[in-house]
C-alpha cells in the first residue's frame, strides 16, 4: 500500500466545535445558571452558535449580557463551575474525526489542538478525549499572553511542534481561526460543519478552504490520494 503524503508539514486544530463537538456539556452547564435562578433553560439549537465564543458567547446567549455588565464575571464564574464538573457527559470527537486523526498518525503528519479555552479545561478534556499523547502541541488561551485572533498561541504551537507554519493549516470554525490562521502564516481551512456562531457566514472568512464534514479535509492534505 502506497504510503500518503502530504504537502503540508503540519495541522492544528481549534477545540471546541472543529475537533470536538462539546456544545452538548458547554450548553448544559449555562442552561444551569437559568435553571438556578428559575428561569426556563434555553433550547440547545439556541446556544449551540455561541458556544464556540465560549463563556462569553454563552452569557451572551443566555443572558444577554457582555463582559462589562456587572453580573458578568460571578456568571461566568459559576459557569466555568458547572462545565468543570462535566467536561464530557455528552461531548465527543465529531463524526469521523478520529479516522482522520488515524490517517494522519499513519502518514506520520503531525497535528495539534490550538484553543480559547483554558487549560484549566483543556488538558482534562483533551486527556478524556484520549488525545493528549497524539498531539503534537496543545495550547490553551492561557498558554501564552495572547488569545486568538492574536497568532502567537498558534505560532507558539508550530513551535513546540517544530513545525514550518508557513507549510501548515489551521482549521477552526470561527473568523478568529481563519485571521489567526493568516496572522501566523498558515493556510486556514473554515470548519463549516462547526459552531459559526459570528454574523459572517464561513464562506466570508477569507479561508483558504472550507470544509462541510472533518473527512473533506483529507482531499487538502493528501491531494494525491486514491
Amino acid at each position: 500500500m502506497t504510503k500518503l503524503s502530504s504537502p503540508y508539514h503540519g495541522v492544528f486544530f481549534d477545540l471546541d466545535g472543529t475537533l470536538a463537538d462539546t456544545a452538548p456539556d458547554l450548553v448544559a452547564a449555562t442552561n444551569l445558571l437559568l435553571i438556578a435562578r428559575n428561569l426556563e433553560p434555553k433550547p440547545y439549537q439556541l446556544l449551540r452558535p455561541h458556544a464556540s465564543a465560549g463563556a462569553r458567547g454563552l452569557l451572551e446567549g443566555a443572558f444577554g449580557i457582555a463582559p462589562d455588565h456587572p453580573d458578568f464575571i460571578p456568571l461566568r464564574d459559576e459557569f466555568f463551575a458547572n462545565y468543570e464538573k462535566a467536561l464530557l457527559v455528552e461531548s465527543k470527537l465529531f463524526d469521523d474525526m478520529d479516522h482522520l486523526l488515524d490517517q494522519m498518525d499513519q502518514a506520520n503528519l503531525p497535528w495539534g489542538i490550538v484553543t480559547n479555552k483554558s487549560k484549566r479545561f483543556t488538558n482534562p478534556l483533551v486527556d478524556l478525549l484520549g488525545l493528549s499523547q497524539r498531539s503534537a502541541s496543545t495550547v490553551s488561551g492561557d498558554t501564552t499572553p495572547h488569545s486568538k485572533p492574536h497568532p502567537e498561541p498558534i505560532l507558539h504551537a508550530a513551535r513546540e511542534a517544530n513545525i514550518d507554519p508557513t507549510k501548515s493549516l489551521y482549521v477552526g470554525d470561527d473568523i478568529r481561526d481563519v485571521l489567526a490562521g493568516k496572522a501566523a502564516g498558515m493556510q486556514t481551512v473554515a470548519a463549516a460543519y462547526g459552531y459559526c456562531g459570528c454574523k459572517e457566514p464561513p464562506e466570508a472568512w477569507g479561508a483558504d478552504f472550507i470544509i462541510h464534514a472533518p473527512l473533506d479535509l483529507l482531499q487538502i492534505i493528501f491531494p494525491n490520494k486514491g
